[in-house]
């Protein structure tokens, strides 16, 4: 237990490290390497109580995906720092008002804890020990929050379309591939065989 608690601190303080570098770096190469190690941590904290399935998806999917396309989004990107200085100023309004209101969720949260008494102990919850943490987790989220989760797939493909629809500029001036014209072709209108007299070309407008 004593070596559980020392390696339970030792990555709590590397996370919570971790995470204010993210915010407080000015170089933003920096605060991804530093995201990157937040996520490895809490990856390793997963492990530690047991929720192995979880730990593997953050190393598979945030530090493997996630963070390596921040990383590479980051440096392919112009970013000058000066300019983002001059820009930050005029949202210091909606930034100030969206901090007090996860400052004051932070509050209702803490203050929550006068009704622990009423919470049930995870020491007295009785666990199928034949079930793997992943069956259960697919359980829970498939069954009794399995309309949350469509939800949260239709925000997520929502947003990816907004992305796609404020970026995409249509470009004037170039060939573009025309798919349908293409899937649609037949034998009889790709293929034309052309009798050539000996020693004359031919014209292909013709």
């Amino acid at each position: 237990m004593l070596a559980h608690s020392i390696f339970f601190y030792f990555f709590s303080t590397v996370a919570i490290v971790a995470t204010i570098m993210v915010t407080i770096s000015k170089n933003t190469v920096h605060s991804v390497f530093f995201l990157i190690l937040d996520f490895v941590t809490v990856a390793c904290l997963f492990i530690m109580i047991g929720a192995e399935f979880l730990g593997m998806i953050m190393l598979i999917v945030y530090v493997g995906a996630v963070a390596v396309l921040f990383l590479f989004v980051v440096m392919m990107l112009n970013v000058s720092l000066p300019e983002i200085k001059k820009e930050s100023s005029k949202y210091w309004s909606i930034g100030s008002f969206i901090t007090i209101v996860v400052l004051l969720e932070l509050l209702m949260i803490i203050g929550g804890w006068q009704y622990k008494d009423n919470l049930i102990l995870s020491s007295s919850i009785v666990l199928n020990q034949n079930i793997s943490n992943t069956n259960l987790l697919g359980n829970i989220l498939y069954t009794d929050y399995i309309y949350l989760f469509q939800i949260a797939g239709m925000i997520l493909l929502v947003s990816m379309i907004g992305a796609i629809v404020l970026t995409y500029r249509k470009r004037e001036g170039i060939k573009r591939q025309s798919y349908f014209t293409q899937i649609s072709r037949e034998r009889n209108t790709s293929i034309e065989l052309v009798d050539v007299e000996s020693g004359k070309g031919i014209k292909l407008d013709e």
